[in-house]
């Protein structure tokens, strides 16, 4: 376990207030503010692992903060720098520097290269890559085309950007021109406090692969051999902003927002960080891409340091006292940096070493520029299918996980209309049982009289017991014997089952003749 380095830079101040009543004084690697005319200000003091004044140069900074990490990530040692503080605080500068003061991006680039032309015994493989997030969107500096490019995670490549573009590389030279193709595509902006105003955060990253050199010859190659893969960020974010002071509008005003609310989230995450682990709860890395991205330097398997960068102009004490108190909860970071060694084929030096060792063959009689720059073409060739073989398994497996939820929709589709079927058929039957039990009896007409005899049909699937046609007659029958002008009340009741009605309101019906009984005049038939 070791902490993060923590280093505070001070600008040189833009113009001289002569009226100024306080100031920023820097003693060895301690920062304090001061009255113009007495003692320093209580509570406003803060010490770090170093505090560079305004006199220094990138290349102090490089030395003392940033060259053990740049050297540790050669060794196999995952590797994070970068530069937190308030728009117009020298960070840029900082990390990319001048023609006559290199930052220390340019001064990284140099110093990999050079370690690893010392190491004899070791095999490398170098990779870059350019990314910047704007408006919380990853895009690709190097391939203006990628954009909105996704965050993804496994067990072999741990947390990387899928479609980004990587470019195999041989010297710094070729760094170098990548870099300036890709600072074009950078946004920037003016505002109030900066003519040239980053609008983005920016991720260099650097892959380095290395294995031993083989000692025997060509077919003793073993594909078990240990590959150390280290990842390098250097990152120059964009600074925080207060609208009042950088009067921003517009999509300028958008842009400050979308800043302000990552570094806000970094802020969280190094405050979860720096508590106890007894007090620790959910680090919300997953809140911005930013901290997403820098997960396993925050925390994590890495060396990382940090250059808090502060501007010693009175009208922003403020803010300087903002990027200091960062500075002192980052410190209080701790990470577990380990060698990263992959035994797998996920190394992309060990799945191309069969591919280069035949084209050196193939080769040996042309020149050794030659040779290497068909080499470098091949493997440059051989990544981009890398890269297009992953994008499609992406692609296929996203397909899949749609496949499988439209599968798992039409099945509960199905089972909803299933369930609604059976709804259905057993209200339907529930009512004609209903039905049954309100009026049980329906005139049928088996025989063609003009009485019909009552019957009871059966719900579906039931049991009936019908009446036989040999069995008695009931000792009442419902129409009386005889009709005649008025009934009387015994016989009303029995016909309408005890219903009494008011007599003024009933209504007569025609007279009708019926013909299925005898008249009374004439007599049956012996």
């Amino acid at each position: 376990m070791e902490k993060i380095c923590v280093a505070v830079r001070v600008r040189p101040p833009i113009c001289h207030e002569n009226s100024s009543s306080t100031f920023w004084r820097v003693d060895d690697n301690q920062i304090s503010l001061h009255k113009l005319h007495g003692s320093p200000i209580s509570c406003v003091s803060y010490a770090f692992d170093h505090v560079f004044d305004e006199n220094c140069s990138n290349s102090d900074i490089y030395e003392l903060l940033t060259k053990d990490i740049i050297h540790a990530a050669v060794d196999g040692f995952n590797g994070t720098s970068f530069a937190y503080g308030q728009t117009s605080s020298g960070k840029t500068f900082t990390m990319n520097g001048s023609s006559n003061d290199p930052g220390i991006i340019h001064r990284a680039v140099n110093d990999i290269f050079q370690k690893i032309n010392i190491i004899s015994d070791r095999e490398f493989l170098i990779r870059v890559s350019y990314m910047e997030i704007y408006n919380e969107e990853i895009n690709d500096l190097f391939a203006v085309e990628n954009q909105k490019l996704q965050i993804h995670e496994n067990l072999e490549r741990g947390i990387f950007v899928a479609g980004l573009r990587e470019e195999i590389v041989n010297n710094a030279e070729q760094v170098m021109k990548l870099l300036e193709s890709g600072e074009v595509n950078r946004h920037f902006g003016e505002t109030n406090m900066n003519a040239r105003s980053s609008r983005s955060h920016t991720i260099f990253r650097v892959v380095i692969e290395s294995k031993g050199k083989d000692t025997g010859s060509f077919g003793d190659y073993s594909s078990s051999d240990a590959i150390r893969v280290s990842v390098l960020n250097l990152v120059d974010l964009a600074g925080s902003e207060r609208i009042a002071k950088t009067g921003t509008g517009g999509v300028r005003l958008k842009e400050g927002k979308y800043i302000n609310k990552s570094l806000m989230v970094l802020g969280n995450v190094i405050n979860k960080l720096s508590d106890s682990a007894k007090q620790r709860a959910h680090i919300p890395y997953r809140d911005s891409k930013l901290t997403r991205i820098l997960q396993p330097a925050l925390g994590g398997n890495a060396k990382t340091s940090i250059i808090c960068t502060v501007a010693p102009e009175e009208i922003h004490i403020e803010e300087t006292k903002g990027t200091l108190l960062f500075a002192s909860r980052a410190k209080r970071v701790t990470n577990c940096a380990q060698v990263n060694e992959v035994l797998t084929d996920a190394a992309l030096l060990k799945r191309q070493k069969l591919e280069i060792e035949e084209l050196r063959r193939k080769l040996q009689g042309s020149h050794a520029e030659v040779l290497e720059q068909e080499i470098l073409k091949l493997r440059n060739d051989m990544l981009q299918y890398e890269l297009e073989r992953e994008k499609l398994e992406m692609e296929l497996e996203k397909e899949r996980r749609s496949h499988k939820e439209r599968d798992r929709y039409i099945r509960d589709q199905l089972m909803m209309i299933e369930n609604l079927s059976s709804l259905v058929s057993d209200g339907d039957g529930s009512s004609s049982q209903g039905s049954m039990k309100e009026s049980p009896i329906e005139e049928c007409n088996n025989r063609g009289d003009d009485f019909k005899t009552p019957c009871f049909r059966a719900a579906p699937k039931a049991f009936v017991a019908k009446r036989s046609n040999y069995s008695q007659l009931p000792d009442l029958s419902p129409l009386p014997d005889s009709f005649s002008d008025v009934a009387d009340e015994d016989t009303w009741f029995k016909i309408n089952k005890g219903y009494i009605a008011d007599l003024d309101s009933l209504q007569t019906t025609p007279a009708r003749k019926v013909q299925s009984f005898p008249p009374e005049d004439v007599t049956p038939l012996s």
